[in-house]
C-alpha cells in the first residue's frame, strides 16, 4: 500500500458510513459553524486523554471516513491526512496524566475540550457530542449516543484524536521500554499490567487511578486523588 492511500473498505464497514443528518438539522436552524467532538484515552492506564473537534464542509464529501474505533491503525493513518486536508477546521486538545490525577476525569474532558476548541481557530455556534453527558457547555449542544458511528463530524473528530494520541504514545514507547506503548497505547491488556507489576508505573502513568493500589512502586510520589476535593467546573462558554 503506498503511503497516503486509503484501502479499500472492509466488507462489513461498508453499510456503517455516517451521515450528515445531525449536522443538517443545526444548520437548518441557523448554526452556520457545527463542530463534532470526540475523545480517546479515557480508559488508558497512560498517557494523556485526547479530544478531537471537527468542523467538515457542507457541501464536499470523502468517502472512507468511519468511527476510529471500526478502523484499524494502518486505516486511520491512512485516512488521517485526506481527513485534514477536507474539513474546513480542526483541532486537538489533550488533558496530560497529571491533569487527569488532578482533576479527575469529568475535569481532564473539560479541560481537554476546552483545548481543542481553542485550537479550532473559528467561533462555534453548535457542538455534537458522542455520549449522553455534556462536557463542554456550549448553549447550543446535541448529545448523541454512538455519534461516532453516525455522525460524519464525530466520526472525523474520532480520527483525528485517535491517530494524534497514539503517535504520541508511540513515541513514548522508546523512553519505556518493556511497557509495549506502541502496540497498547497505555491501555490495559496482559502485557502492560505484567510490567507494571515487574516494573512498577512510569513517569506517565495516572497514579490516583485504583489499579495503581496494589503496585510496586518505583520511587515516584503517589499521587492522592486530589480531585475528589476539587468542586465542579462550570461550563466552558461561561
Amino acid at each position: 500500500m503506498s503511503v497516503g492511500t486509503v484501502p479499500k473498505l472492509r466488507k462489513a464497514l461498508k453499510a456503517k458510513s455516517p451521515g450528515l443528518s445531525e449536522e443538517r438539522l443545526l444548520w437548518e436552524g441557523g448554526a452556520d459553524v457545527v463542530v463534532g467532538i470526540d475523545e480517546v484515552g479515557r480508559g488508558a492506564w497512560a498517557g494523556p486523554l485526547t479530544l478531537g473537534a471537527a468542523v467538515v464542509p457542507k457541501d464536499r464529501r470523502i468517502n472512507k471516513i468511519r468511527d476510529s474505533k471500526m478502523l484499524t491503525e494502518p486505516e486511520r493513518e491512512a485516512i488521517f491526512d485526506r481527513v485534514v486536508d477536507w474539513v474546513e477546521a480542526w483541532g486537538v486538545g489533550h488533558a496530560s496524566h497529571e491533569e487527569c490525577d488532578l482533576l479527575g476525569m469529568s475535569g481532564a474532558q473539560r479541560l481537554a475540550a476546552s483545548r481543542a476548541l481553542a485550537n479550532l481557530g473559528v467561533p462555534v455556534d453548535a457542538v455534537i457530542l458522542d455520549g449522553n453527558w455534556d462536557f463542554v457547555g456550549h448553549p447550543n449542544t446535541r448529545k448523541l449516543v454512538k455519534a461516532d458511528a453516525k455522525c460524519l463530524s464525530v466520526a472525523a473528530a474520532s480520527i483525528l484524536a485517535k491517530v494524534t494520541r497514539d503517535r504520541m504514545m508511540k513515541a513514548q514507547a522508546e523512553e519505556f521500554p518493556g511497557f509495549d506503548f506502541d502496540s497498547n497505547k497505555g491501555y490495559p491488556c496482559p502485557r502492560h499490567k505484567t510490567a507494571l507489576q515487574a516494573y512498577g508505573p512510569t513517569s506517565i502513568h495516572r497514579r490516583s487511578w485504583v489499579f495503581m493500589d496494589h503496585l510496586p512502586w518505583s520511587g515516584l510520589p503517589r499521587t492522592p486523588p486530589a480531585w475528589l476535593e476539587i468542586p465542579g467546573q462550570g461550563s466552558l462558554f461561561g
